[in-house]
């Protein structure tokens, strides 16, 4: 499902250019429940960005099914972004003028799929994480742990190949943290999607199906 492949990248500013990624090599299977582990500044954010195609990187490869994305303009990634890859946020990234379902419902606005297919599709995936009962509600009237239930909605309903989550739990409190983490892990088997969650939290990586570990920048 992923495949990265001698991938390198740096930050520059005026007096300095910075590496960050090493020559990352790495496989991830379709189905798979990935942790990118690593402490502040490992480069597990700046890796996840990459292979979501948020940015590009400054050398190497990243193939998401046969498709190198790195080869992509920035209009032909966009489309594939929007179909393909799905992104959950640590800080929810919600609509606050949107609904509940209006904003599950917003990544397939510019697609072919009429409004009320939309909203039905949008409907049973708030039904999967169990929000229901707050459809027509909005991000303000939500607990953080619901607003991060829609995100996790929101980035299922165009049915991608893989879904990138940036701590998805870290704005949580242990409990709500728990119920999140159980609710991707349902939605991983129901499913067979593909998550690549980064996390800080040894506990979480650890109820991962494999741990990647990064360390200055280095795959360990």
């Amino acid at each position: 499902m992923l495949r990265v492949e001698q991938l390198s990248h740096s930050f520059h500013n005026a007096s300095e250019s910075v590496k960050v990624l090493h020559d990352i090599n790495l496989f991830i299977e379709k189905g798979e429940m990935v942790a990118l582990l690593g402490s502040s500044g490992s480069g597990k954010s700046t890796l996840l960005n990459l292979m979501a195609g948020f940015m590009k990187p400054s050398s190497g490869r990243i193939f998401i099914g046969d498709k190198d994305i790195v080869l992509l303009n920035e209009n032909r990634l966009a489309e594939y972004r929007r179909k393909h890859i799905g992104f959950i946020f640590q800080s929810y990234e919600l609509i606050p003028s949107l609904t509940v379902v209006e904003n599950v419902e917003l990544p397939l606005v510019f697609h072919t799929l009429s409004p009320s297919k939309r909203k039905k599709k949008a409907l049973s995936l708030l039904e999967q994480v169990g929000l229901s009962d707050k459809t027509d509600l909005f991000p303000s009237q939500l607990s953080g742990g619901q607003q991060q239930r829609v995100s996790i909605a929101r980035s299922l309903i165009s049915e991608p190949y893989v879904i990138f989550a940036d701590e998805p739990t870290g704005n949580l409190d242990t409990r709500t943290e728990e119920e999140i983490l159980s609710i991707l892990q349902r939605l991983n088997a129901e499913l067979d999607t593909t998550f690549v969650i980064v996390t800080h939290e040894a506990e979480v990586a650890e109820q991962m199906g494999r741990i990647i570990t990064l360390k200055d920048g280095v795959l360990i």
